[in-house]
C-alpha cells in the first residue's frame, strides 16, 4: 500500500502549512535554550515573553483581517459572535499553561528529549479525537500511533542490561557510568540539562501536565474551528483565541505578584535583546500557523509533524549545543519514522465543515462553502 499524500495533504498550501509548522516548532526550543543562562535560568520573565507573544499574534490577525476589510467589520463580527469568543477560553487557558511550561521544561530538559517526551501525547490525542468527534481510529492508525509512543519510550532503556555491551553508548548507560566514577547525579546531564527522559521528580510531573495541556487544547481548538465556529472568519476565530490568551496570562502575573512588575523599564530591556525577540516572533508564527493547519488538517497529523521534529532538533543541538546523538536516541528516531510512514499510508481525514484551503485570501472570506450540502450539521470525518 502506497503513501496517501493526497489525504494527508489536499492542497499544495496544506503541505507548506505542514512544513512551516515543523520547521517553526524545531526554532523555537532552540530558540528558547539559547536564551537560557549558564545554569539554565532565565533573565527575562518567560509569563511576560508569553503574553506579549499572544499581543503581536493578535495584533497580525487583526492586521491579516483588515486588509481585506476594516477595523469596524472586525469589531461587528466580534459582537457577533461573542458566544464563540467564550468557548475559546478553554482552549486559551490550556495553551497559556503550555507556553509557560515549555519555558520551564525546557530549563530542565535538552530540546531532543523535551520533544521526544512530548510525543506521549500521540496516544492521549488519539482517544481524545475519538471522544470529542465520535469518530474511530483504525488499527492500523492505532498500531502507528502506539509504535510512537514506544520509539518515545526507547530514550530510557539501557541496552547494556541486555547484552552486556561495554560499548554500549546509550543515554543511560553513560548515568551508569558517571554514577561509578563519582562526576554525576542520579540523572546525565550536558550542561545541567536531563537527558534520560522521565525520573521520579518534579520535572516528570511538569512534563506529563504540559502533555496533557497541550493534547486538550489542540483537539478543542480543532474542534471549535471545525464544527461551533466554522461559518467564523478564520483570523476572528484567532482574534478570540489572542484575546482570551492575554487575559490568561495576566491572571498568572496578577496571582504571582508580577503584573506591575513585568512591564518595567528593567525587565522589558531584558526581553529587548535580539534571542528573546526571535521567541516572540517564531513564537507568534507558531500560533498563526497552528491554526491553519488544524482548520484544514486535523490533530492527529499535528502530532506526527510534531514528531519529525525529533531527526531535525537532534543533529541541530549537537551542532549548536554539543548535545550527542545517543544510541538511544537514534532507535527512537527510527521507530517514529517508521510510525510516521505507517501512519501516512491510511491518514485521518477530518475536514469537518470546512472545504480545503486552495489559498490564503479564502481564508479571509466571510462565508465559508460547507462540504455537507444537505446541510447537515455533523461533523464528517473519513478514516480510509
Amino acid at each position: 500500500m502506497g503513501v496517501n499524500w493526497r489525504e494527508m495533504f489536499p492542497t499544495k498550501l496544506t503541505f507548506v502549512i505542514f512544513l512551516l509548522y515543523i520547521s517553526l516548532f524545531i526554532g523555537q526550543g532552540i530558540f528558547v535554550t539559547a536564551s537560557q543562562e549558564a545554569n539554565n535560568s532565565y533573565s527575562y520573565n518567560t509569563v511576560t515573553v508569553v503574553l506579549l507573544t499572544e499581543v503581536l499574534k493578535l495584533l497580525v490577525s487583526a492586521s491579516l483581517y483588515c486588509r481585506e476589510r476594516n477595523l469596524p467589520s472586525l469589531l461587528r463580527d466580534v459582537r457577533k459572535d461573542s458566544d464563540v469568543m467564550m468557548l475559546y477560553f478553554v482552549p486559551a487557558f490550556l495553551y497559556c499553561l503550555y507556553n509557560n511550561l515549555a519555558f520551564i521544561n525546557l530549563s530542565t530538559f535538552d530540546p531532543t528529549t523535551y520533544y521526544l517526551l512530548l510525543q506521549l501525547r500521540v496516544v492521549i490525542t488519539g482517544v481524545l479525537f475519538q471522544i470529542i468527534f465520535k469518530k474511530y481510529l483504525t488499527r492500523r492508525q492505532w498500531i502507528s500511533l502506539l509504535l510512537l509512543t514506544l520509539g518515545c519510550m526507547l530514550k530510557q532503556i539501557n541496552l547494556n542490561k541486555f547484552y552486556g555491551d561495554t560499548n554500549d553508548d546509550s543515554e543511560a548507560a553513560a548515568v551508569q557510568q558517571a554514577n561509578l566514577n563519582g562526576t554525576s547525579a542520579s540523572v546525565s546531564r550536558v550542561s545541567g540539562k536531563n537527558m534520560t527522559g522521565f525520573d521520579l521528580s518534579l520535572s516528570a510531573v511538569l512534563i506529563l501536565a504540559q502533555t496533557i495541556f497541550s493534547c486538550l487544547a489542540g483537539v478543542y481548538n480543532e474542534y471549535l474551528l471545525k464544527d461551533k465556529g466554522a461559518d467564523v472568519n478564520i483570523f476572528v476565530q484567532n482574534v478570540f483565541m489572542y484575546v482570551d490568551s492575554i487575559i490568561c496570562n495576566a491572571l498568572i502575573l496578577l496571582i504571582n505578584g508580577q503584573l506591575a512588575g513585568a512591564f518595567t523599564a528593567d525587565s522589558l530591556r531584558a526581553i529587548w535583546r535580539f534571542n528573546v525577540i526571535i521567541i516572540i516572533v517564531n513564537n507568534a508564527a507558531i500560533g498563526i500557523v497552528t491554526s491553519f493547519f488544524l482548520k484544514y488538517m486535523n490533530s492527529i497529523v499535528k502530532t506526527f509533524a510534531s514528531a519529525l521534529e525529533l531527526m531535525f532538533t537532534a543533529v541541530l543541538c549537537y551542532f549548536l549545543f554539543a548535545i550527542p546523538i545517543y544510541i538511544n536516541t537514534a532507535m527512537a528516531i527510527a521507530v517514529v519514522s517508521f510510525a510516521i510512514y505507517l501512519y501516512s499510508q491510511s491518514p485521518v481525514v477530518n475536514t469537518g465543515k470546512v472545504r480545503p484551503l486552495i489559498s490564503l485570501n479564502e481564508a479571509s472570506q466571510d462565508k465559508r462553502k460547507l462540504l455537507d450540502s444537505d446541510g447537515e450539521t455533523d461533523l464528517e470525518m473519513d478514516i480510509v
